[in-house]
């Protein structure tokens, strides 16, 4: 066995063995029990202790600690021993030890100073912990393997409270939403989403999460980086839990991604058209004839069209509306798509 000295408070002896109220209460309970003379030798111990070895408690009992325990911890045992009938207080201590069958096991209890017969001894009291170590540390290998999985798997991936605020992100995450990693924490998911037909289905998908209706859901999404550029995802939802209160999260991930695209800029219907016209090969003096419009308007209407689309150039006119999906590639003449989209081809 291996022990961890804790901090120590003081605590009343025990009374005479036909008045022991922790030999009495100790004697059937599931927790280890003993109590030891000054020397190391046990006056009393109970089923619980016994069973640890493997062994009785009718073996145990007259014993020497050297009879019992392994060497290398028999003398930092009796050290333990002596301090506490010096200090005459408990130690709260952790205990590391071989299961009869060979496997590792943990206990964690108290000793104290207690009254035996006529003379003083050591009496101590433990739990077995032994599940509760292993799944800590199977936790901590899960978390250590999540975070792993988060930050170098390329997943953009993000880990959501029930109001929908990010807690956790991945590096992914950030490069994916051109933003510092640091600056996601506390971020609301919503500001991270462009208001498009998919907010609603995602929306729902949420709630349902929230709600404890689903345990998974997809759904589709717009995301918007720190410009103001759009890409198309799929978003995987999966519910996790905390032990703390309302510890109920959301670990979402993004897949598919499409190109990152700016924002489909909005035309009046009269720079829709001009666009149209020229994509058809129409000189200026057509357009303005076609739309009544005199010359100077339209070549504000041009000017006005260069800087939103950002095309120096006729040609880079009309290569962007395509590109920006403001004209439909499968129609001629040209002509705007009957539903406008905000993103080309994923």
């Amino acid at each position: 066995m291996s022990e961890t000295e804790s901090r120590t408070w003081p605590v009343h002896p025990a009374g005479p063995p036909d008045h022991n109220p922790f030999g009495a209460l100790a004697e059937l309970a599931p927790a280890a029990a003993f109590m030891r003379d000054g020397t190391g030798r046990y006056v009393w111990a109970n089923h619980a202790y016994a069973h640890l070895y493997g062994t009785t408690r009718d073996a145990v009992i007259g014993r020497h600690l050297s009879d019992v325990d392994e060497p290398a911890d028999v003398d930092r045992f009796l050290a333990m021993d002596r301090q506490v009938l010096a200090d005459g207080r408990s130690v709260r201590h952790t205990l590391t030890y071989r299961r009869p069958d060979g496997s590792l096991a943990h206990a964690a209890g108290y000793r104290f100073p207690a009254t035996w017969s006529t003379g003083r001894c050591v009496a101590g009291i433990y739990v077995d912990v032994t599940d509760y170590v292993r799944a800590t540390d199977q936790r901590h290998h899960a978390e250590a393997d999540l975070r792993a999985l988060r930050d170098h798997s390329g997943l953009a991936c993000v880990r959501l409270t029930r109001d929908g605020r990010v807690s956790e992100a991945g590096v992914a995450a950030a490069e994916v939403l051109g933003v510092r990693l640091s600056d996601l924490a506390g971020v609301r998911a919503d500001s991270l989403l462009a208001d498009t037909r998919e907010h609603a289905d995602l929306f729902r998908a949420w709630k349902d999460l929230i709600s404890g209706r689903r345990r998974s859901a997809r759904a589709l999404a717009v995301l918007v980086d720190g410009e103001g550029a759009q890409r198309r995802a799929r978003i995987h939802l999966t519910t996790v839990s905390t032990p703390a209160p309302g510890g109920t999260g959301v670990w979402a991930v993004a897949t598919r991604l499409s190109r990152s695209q700016r924002t489909q800029p909005t035309l009046t219907p009269a720079q829709l058209r001009i666009v149209t016209l020229l994509a058809a090969g129409r000189t200026n003096t057509d357009i303005a004839a076609e739309l009544r419009l005199s010359r100077q308007t339209l070549d504000y209407h041009l000017s006005r069209l260069r800087r939103l689309l950002e095309a120096p150039t006729r040609p880079a006119l009309v290569a962007r509306a395509y590109v920006l999906g403001l004209l439909s590639p499968q129609m001629w003449p040209p002509q705007a798509p009957t539903e406008a989209r905000a993103f080309g081809p994923s």
